[in-house]
């Protein structure tokens, strides 16, 4: 009985949102994440499609969904960006399946456990984005763990706000 209880809850707390949601909100995560840093120049500690591709990873509670996002927004942000197509890709598709596989196990909806899952998830796409540029493609560039801790303190800080924001677009049964 419990067992079919834990199934019904998860599956009743799964958040939709309207077409538009989906296809609006990445879309402008990934248009000020290629807009602002030319104003802000080196202090943009932010990401705001890992972001995205967290809060959408949570709510779905999906995997291959969260790691299908992930990789789209990933991708897209490295074809606005001068860096090799993939690397952004790998890192946010880890992150949706993490936040996904994370989101299905237990209850997303404190604020505290959002902001901690972000800030460690953004610590981990920063890991997979240097292992990944260093060690497998072999690209040499300036890496600096600090500033990796500024963008994921910067990251949970936007969850503060953001999140229930796009709390308040779910569709309410």
């Amino acid at each position: 009985m419990s067992l079919i209880g834990a199934n019904f809850r998860r599956d009743i707390e799964i958040h939709r949102y309207p077409l538009l949601v989906y296809a609006l909100v990445p879309l402008a995560a990934l248009v000020v994440q290629a807009w602002l840093p030319r104003i802000l120049g080196q202090y943009a500690y932010f990401d705001l499609p890992l972001v995205v591709t967290i809060y959408f990873a949570l709510g779905r509670r999906s995997p291959i969904q969260g790691t299908l996002m992930g990789a789209a927004l990933g991708l897209f942000e490295d074809a606005l960006s001068h860096l090799a197509i993939g690397l952004n890709g790998i890192a946010k598709s880890v992150a949706g399946y993490l936040a996904a596989s994370v989101g299905a196990r237990i209850d997303v909806e404190n604020h505290t456990i959002r902001v901690a899952l972000t800030f460690l998830l953004s610590l981990l796409s920063g890991a997979i984005y240097l292992f990944v540029s260093r060690f497998l493609l072999g690209l040499e560039f300036e890496w600096n763990w600090f500033s990796e801790l500024f963008k994921a303190v910067g990251n949970s800080v936007i969850v503060l706000f953001l999140f229930p924001m796009l709390d308040r677009l779910q569709i309410r049964d």
